[in-house]
């Protein structure tokens, strides 16, 4: 597998953007060494709260959220999945695969032994981080699940049909821009910036661009079984589920309704919904705070 690297001086200078560097080397199963990125901030006796992202995002999603986090006292941990932000990027968009990136962060969560963990996740983090849940249950105190799905065969709303539409026909994809027109608010020209910054070509968007034809959304795809299977042990998480979905998001809007009805844990938990489009991250960050917040002390 060949993999690319961003350069680091594409990540000087970022807005809002203080958080040093982690990375962790992981073994795929042809040989290589992807090196995923991650940002390790606040006490490392905090409760650990595990931000993942979605597509086509970055950690940046979350800079807003890690200092909120730490100022209560909480370890904030926002790695980037292979692909994107800092970590390596595969060439080849056959490198990407569903399963393999459930590996790569099956690998990366236990090489760093993380336990007592809260999980937030939004897009492509929920269907990977949901995967991890079910696979380590042991491992999660509590998960805050919001504008995102486990689909198993199931669920092309519009909105995702438009969006996957437009990935695989536009000759440029446009990170920034897209990332600009999926929150309510309009970013500064320096965030819109900084998401485009992982990705100096479209060389480095061959992730970018597959993810969208990987969600498992027809009885065809690939995935739909890891995932029937993964829904068995959510339908047995007792553990404290909350949803935090936006009020704005054309893409998964009404996707709460299925964890509320499916996992024990979120039964009479204090769902919300926050203010925002698709990356909610980007409208609500101080609600989201409070959301994974109020959450722990009921872990």
């Amino acid at each position: 597998m060949q993999l690319l690297r961003t350069p680091d001086a594409r990540f000087e200078g970022l807005a809002d953007w203080p958080f040093a560097p982690h990375y962790l080397d992981l073994t795929d199963a042809d040989g290589s060494r992807p090196r995923l990125h991650y940002v390790d901030e606040g006490p490392r006796d905090g409760v650990p709260v595990l931000l993942m992202h979605g597509e086509p995002s970055w950690a940046y999603l979350y800079r807003h959220i890690i200092p909120g986090l730490v100022a209560r006292g909480h370890r904030a941990i926002a790695p980037d999945l292979i692909g994107f932000g800092r970590s390596d990027k595969p060439a080849a968009r056959t490198d990407y695969t569903y399963e393999r990136h459930v590996a790569w962060m099956s690998q990366w969560l236990t090489a760093m032994d993380l336990t007592g963990v809260v999980l937030f996740c939004q897009d492509w983090g929920g269907l990977i981080g949901l995967r991890l849940v079910a696979a380590f249950p042991e491992r999660f105190a509590g998960v805050v699940v919001a504008n995102t799905g486990l689909p198993a065969g199931t669920n092309l709303s519009e909105g995702f049909a438009a969006w996957l539409a437009f990935s695989q026909n536009t000759p440029m994809l446009p990170v920034g821009w897209i990332v600009n027109g999926g929150s309510a608010r309009n970013l500064s020209d320096a965030e819109v910036a900084a998401y485009d910054a992982p990705f100096p070509d479209e060389t480095f968007k061959e992730g970018a661009r597959q993810f969208p034809t990987l969600v498992p959304i027809t009885p065809a795809h690939a995935s739909v079984a890891d995932n029937l299977a993964a829904w068995t042990v959510l339908e047995r998480f007792d553990k404290p589920m909350v949803t935090a979905f936006s009020d704005s998001d054309a893409v998964t809007r009404g996707g709460e309704a299925v964890f509320q009805a499916r996992v024990p844990g979120a039964q009479g938990q204090p769902h919300v919904t926050l203010r925002g489009g698709h990356f909610l991250q980007e409208d609500s960050p101080a609600e989201i705070v409070e959301v994974i917040d109020t959450l722990i002390p009921r872990l």
